[in-house]
Parts: C-alpha cells; sequence; structure tokens
C-alpha cells in the first residue's frame, strides 16, 4: 500500500508543470507509436518543459540534454515530410546488423567514458547508470527521427533500466513514469514492426 501511496502522491501533488510535462511525453509517445508527424511539435514542446523543470531542479546537463532532443525532433520532422517520396509517410526501414553493431559501439563507448569522467570528477551518485540511460536515449533519439525500427530496442532497454532503477532506491513514482514509457516503447516496436511488414518500402538499409 505505501507503493501505490507513493505513486498517487507523486500523481496528486506534482506542480502543473510536472503534471504537463507527464501528458506531453505520453501525448508525444503516443503519437510517435501512430507514426504521425504531431508527434514532432509536441515532442518538441514537451522536451522544453523537461529541459525548464531539470533546469529548476539544478540538473544542468540534462536540461542542456534536451536541446539535442529538440534539434533531433525538428530534424526528424523534416526527414519525415522530405523524403517519402511523393507516399503518404516515409516507410520504416531496419538497419543491417554491422550497423546495429556500430550503433550499439558507439552507446556503449559513450557511457564508459562519460561515465567514468563523472565517477572521478563528480559527486554523481550514479554515474554510469546516469550516462547510460542519456547515452543510449541518444541513440534511440537519433534512430527514431530517422524512422528505423531499432529506436523502440533502444527505448525499452533504456525505460527497463531506468524503471528498475529508481525502484530500487525507492522513488517509486518515478519508476512507474518510467514503467509507462517502458510499456509504451513495448507497443511501439510491436505497431512500427506490423506496419513495416506490411508496407511495400520496408527495408534493411545502413
Amino acid at each position: 500500500m505505501n507503493i501505490l501511496n507513493d505513486i498517487w502522491q507523486g500523481l496528486i501533488t506534482g506542480s502543473r508543470l510536472d503534471q504537463l510535462n507527464l501528458v506531453l511525453g505520453i501525448v508525444a509517445v503516443g503519437l510517435m507509436i501512430r507514426r504521425s508527424l504531431w508527434a514532432f511539435p509536441v515532442g518538441m514542446v514537451a522536451v522544453t518543459v523537461q529541459g525548464i523543470l531539470l533546469w529548476q531542479a539544478t540538473f544542468y546537463a540534462d536540461a542542456k540534454l534536451q536541446i539535442f532532443f529538440f534539434g533531433c525532433l525538428a530534424y526528424g520532422w523534416w526527414h519525415w515530410v522530405k523524403h517519402r517520396g511523393g507516399q503518404k509517410e516515409l516507410p520504416i526501414s531496419t538497419l543491417t546488423w554491422p550497423t546495429r553493431s556500430v550503433w550499439l559501439g558507439i552507446a556503449v563507448l559513450v557511457t564508459l567514458v562519460w561515465g567514468w569522467w563523472q565517477a572521478n570528477h563528480t559527486d554523481a551518485v550514479m554515474p554510469y547508470r546516469d550516462t547510460f540511460i542519456a547515452s543510449f536515449s541518444m541513440v534511440a533519439q537519433i534512430l527514431q527521427v530517422r524512422k528505423r525500427l531499432e529506436n523502440w530496442m533502444g527505448w525499452v532497454l533504456v525505460n527497463a533500466v531506468a524503471t528498475s532503477t529508481y525502484w530500487v532506491a525507492g522513488l517509486h513514482y518515478t519508476a512507474f513514469l518510467f514503467g509507462v514509457f517502458l510499456l509504451m516503447g513495448i507497443s511501439g516496436w510491436v505497431t512500427w514492426y506490423r506496419a513495416m511488414r506490411s508496407q511495400s518500402g520496408g527495408s534493411n538499409d545502413a
């Protein structure tokens, strides 16, 4: 019951900006699952609100990361429209195995290097966990705006790690939120896979 109470209190006691952030995040992911172009403007507003909240909480590095996400979403909006080639929407595609290995290697390398720097030069409590989530989120975001199916694999992994980490830390409300995004990530993976199978343009490329 204490866990449920933690979640409930988090939902009802959050500031209006916190509640707006939650709604925008869920709506943006939902629109992305549906492959709607509205996912981009809504997502850009969502990361702006998230950036403000993080800055107010003095998480300056994470706040600045939202600028990266904002830029990716702006690019993705342009990319999805520009490269659909007269079709109703840009086809979903997948990466080749060598390209997947490269992206995975980049995410792991950034995690290790960034995590080491934080562990040795900051007072971060969980430096490698933080950099893992940030690094893999960046890769997942890039793949998402390029409309690669593998982006959902990245988001599922990120949200699974975040959910378990915050749950163990006793931050049940935060874990609950990431749990919601984890379920939505799985739904996005399945939905995009089915859409790719049904479209004629689905292909493997770099």
